[in-house]
């Protein structure tokens, strides 16, 4: 390896570790209101896996919350992918990689493989490259194979820099509040014919967007 590359690599590591550093002291210091967080509490404490799902934009909250055991993520396999993957696994999270556009079906199989472990999955549906606030199919699709409940996560701040990309990633200022509203479960059917598989997902799409409107908003 060239003095020149190895000089990259130790500036990308420091980089990253840096990166995970700050988004950990970042997370910590937001004042979070947790609604309908009785749901989540419900299902674990009948140790029932399920499939979270939130937006693309607005993940760094949930990713930090459901940071543990027992929990797997899904990331692209893009360079972006790699970065969130290496700071997912610092919040102990199993990573798949994979999406829609690449490795789609492989991911999803993975996923529900982990699922029938006893493993919970969090999901960006409109991830990774959008469009943004579009419900694709996978988490109500690992849901429905994997007969688990699927619960979507709404995620708001009172002040925040919203990045000009596609997704209008939110980065919440240090101390702001931050809402967070889960959804009651919604249990697929795994007997759905296609038609009303992709009714219930446009509805998920609806829902989640109600929940993330909700959370925006601050008294």
């Amino acid at each position: 390896m060239s003095l020149r590359r190895s000089k990259q690599k130790i500036l990308r590591i420091l980089g990253h570790y840096f990166l995970y550093r700050f988004l950990n002291i970042l997370c910590r210091s937001l004042k979070i209101e947790k609604q309908n967080i009785e749901v989540i509490e419900a299902l674990e404490s009948k140790k029932q896996n399920y499939v979270i799902a939130f937006w693309h934009g607005t993940m760094l909250l949930p990713w930090y919350l459901h940071g543990k055991t027992g929990f797997a993520a899904l990331t692209s396999k893009s360079k972006d992918g790699d970065l969130l993957a290496e700071i997912l696994i610092k919040w102990n999270y199993e990573v798949i990689r994979g999406s829609s556009s690449s490795g789609g079906e492989t991911a999803l199989g993975i996923m529900i493989d982990y699922i029938k472990s006893n493993y919970s999955i969090a999901i960006t549906p409109d991830g990774p490259r959008g469009p943004g606030h579009v419900f694709k199919a996978g988490a109500v699709i690992a849901a429905k194979k994997s007969k688990v409940p699927l619960v979507l996560a709404g995620v708001g701040f009172r002040k925040k820099r919203v990045l000009n990309n596609w997704d209008k990633t939110e980065i919440p200022s240090f101390f702001t509040e931050a809402h967070i509203i889960y959804s009651e479960p919604v249990y697929v059917d795994e007997n759905l014919e296609y038609e009303e598989t992709s009714e219930l997902i446009l509805q998920c799409g609806t829902l989640l967007n109600e929940l993330q409107e909700k959370a925006g908003k601050f008294n």
